[in-house]
């Protein structure tokens, strides 16, 4: 940029210091944002293909007359952007919010003081009780696409069988964990060409929590054969993608549930809880299977014809990807947000 940062349209604020789902989302729309307005990144985390701004920099931006857009995705993002807009600095203030929940006095207080709303579902919108704009998230479906040779990517793990089936996120009951864990324990007895992976970090708070798993997996006699991987670089995760045939998505509350086209654009069968955006992404019975959230006795109905019919699981696969080739790509999405931009510029 010839004038940075004079000449940047949009900044987008990460003001978390522990990675997260949000930041996840955040990281991969912002590079495609990047290519329809002068875009900048402030705070942590920054993904290649969008230009960071510093502190000093940041500063340079006070007082200049031409709006500038501080897309919010978080309450403390929120209140950063009211406090700055009246200490003097140009901006117009967007707010996405994924949450399914109704909302504390502060963070309904500081929406009604945004320029623009984004909702990631129409259930999320239902909760604002603003005008909301509906943007579901999108995926790159470059990075998260099927692998050459599935069963290739499965042995180079090491892993005992000949297949996958994954649950993904932080080991917690909100994910749904113990779930995913119970199904496995009857099913992986009945099924022993595969292996299932929870890949997601355990964190302080849930130590008890994880070593329940753990107890209930060692009493079956499956710890070879339920392995849980603990938090992982991005890029391990999404090779692990590749090795799933079937994905179980297990939440019981979740705000989108970025996951669900992660596993769909990988080309992994879904059976998927009707949590977060579920819903909206699957078509029931074509692009994967929707149960009910917190259901040991409903997923293991719906796994079970998928782990022994491997050639069905692996056209649902194709069938979700393709799905998400024409709903949920992160091209849409950018250009979705742009629209929304647009007129505050």
């Amino acid at each position: 940029m010839a004038n940075f940062p004079a000449d940047i349209e949009v900044i987008v604020p990460n003001l978390h210091r522990r990675y997260s789902g949000v930041t996840a989302t955040n990281r991969m729309v912002a590079p495609r944002l990047a290519r329809l307005y002068r875009a900048a990144w402030f705070g942590s985390d920054a993904p290649e293909g969008i230009a960071r701004l510093g502190a000093t920099d940041f500063l340079k931006l006070w007082r200049r007359k031409r709006p500038l857009i501080w897309h919010a995705r978080r309450n403390n993002e929120m209140i950063a952007g009211v406090a700055l807009r009246a200490l003097g600095w140009p901006l117009k203030l967007v707010f996405t919010s994924a949450a399914q929940r109704h909302h504390s006095w502060i963070t309904r207080w500081l929406i009604r003081r945004m320029d623009a709303i984004i909702a990631t579902s129409d259930i999320s919108a239902s909760f604002l009780k603003v005008k909301a704009t509906v943007i579901p998230h999108g995926v790159d479906t470059d990075v998260y696409a099927p692998p050459t040779d599935r069963a290739a990517a499965f042995a180079e793990s090491g892993l005992p069988g000949r297949f996958a089936i994954g649950c993904f996120g932080r080991v917690r009951a909100q994910k749904g964990t113990d779930v995913f864990v119970d199904a496995m324990c009857r099913l992986l007895p009945r099924h022993p060409d595969f292996t299932a992976v929870i890949v997601g970090q355990v964190t302080p708070e849930q130590t008890a929590f994880a070593n329940d798993l753990e107890k209930r997996i060692e009493a079956a006699g499956l710890q070879s054969r339920i392995v849980i991987t603990d938090e992982l670089p991005i890029e391990q995760v999404q090779r692990w993608y590749q090795r799933l045939t079937i994905y179980a998505f297990t939440s019981r509350n979740e705000g989108f549930g970025l996951t669900l086209i992660e596993a769909m654009a990988a080309g992994s069968a879904l059976v998927a809880a009707r949590a977060g955006a579920a819903e909206l992404v699957v078509e029931d019975g074509i692009s994967g299977v929707l149960i009910p959230t917190g259901d040991a006795d409903a997923l293991v109905a719906a796994l079970e014809p998928l782990m022994r019919d491997v050639n069905a699981a692996t056209a649902m696969g194709a069938r979700g990807r393709a799905r998400v080739l024409e709903r949920f790509s992160l091209d849409a999405e950018a250009a979705r947000i742009g629209d929304v931009y647009r007129p505050l510029l």
